[in-house]
């Protein structure tokens, strides 16, 4: 539930959202996301996060970061690192987690509700440490794939469960053959 005089900040896990929404068969249109929490209450910050590969010529990702540089979102972005595994494969690390619950825990006195978009079961802490501070937070993630991308944990936690496939008339779009950014190669690594 949401109140249109509170004040909302939205902390976004890009690699976990992207995971999700993929997995239902969509892709996320970030301008309609926006819109629809300006519409929900008074979004003071929106806050997106990812791990770039730097070292790359180029960065399937970027286009996408840039745009949301200039339309309203605080990137919050760290050289994802590289390492190749026993079976010799190269990996990539790019875990968000510390900056998205520094960036929540700080913005917490100045909001009424924050809204995590993430499944992730990390944040469950982070999620009872805002409601001691009086804020309301949202969840949103999926139970709809399998396996399910939110932690059952963070889903008892939370004030307010939204299901990710319940927001796709509002803020997807269809996926695009070829995925404008390559998420996916970035491991969880926790």
């Amino acid at each position: 539930m949401f109140y249109k005089d509170e004040r909302l900040a939205l902390f976004i896990d890009g690699a976990n959202l992207y995971s999700a929404a993929r997995a239902l068969g969509f892709d996320i249109d970030y301008k309609l996301l926006r819109s629809e929490f300006m519409r929900r209450g008074k979004l003071l910050r929106a806050f997106y996060y990812t791990a770039l590969l730097e070292n790359d010529e180029y960065s399937p990702i970027r286009p996408l970061v840039d745009w949301l540089h200039y339309n309203g979102f605080n990137m919050v972005t760290k050289p994802a690192k590289e390492f190749t595994d026993s079976m010799g494969r190269r990996k990539v690390k790019g875990n968000m987690d510390i900056e998205l619950a520094v960036d929540a825990m700080e913005l917490a006195p100045h909001v009424d509700h924050i809204v995590i978009f993430s499944g992730d079961g990390d944040f469950r802490p982070l999620v009872e440490s805002l409601q001691r501070q009086g804020v309301r937070v949202s969840v949103v993630s999926t139970i709809r794939s399998q396996p399910p991308m939110i932690a059952d944990e963070l889903r008892r936690q939370v004030d307010n469960f939204i299901e990710l496939s319940d927001l796709k008339d509002v803020i997807g779009r269809p996926p695009r053959e070829e995925p404008a950014r390559n998420e996916t190669t970035l491991e969880r690594q926790d």
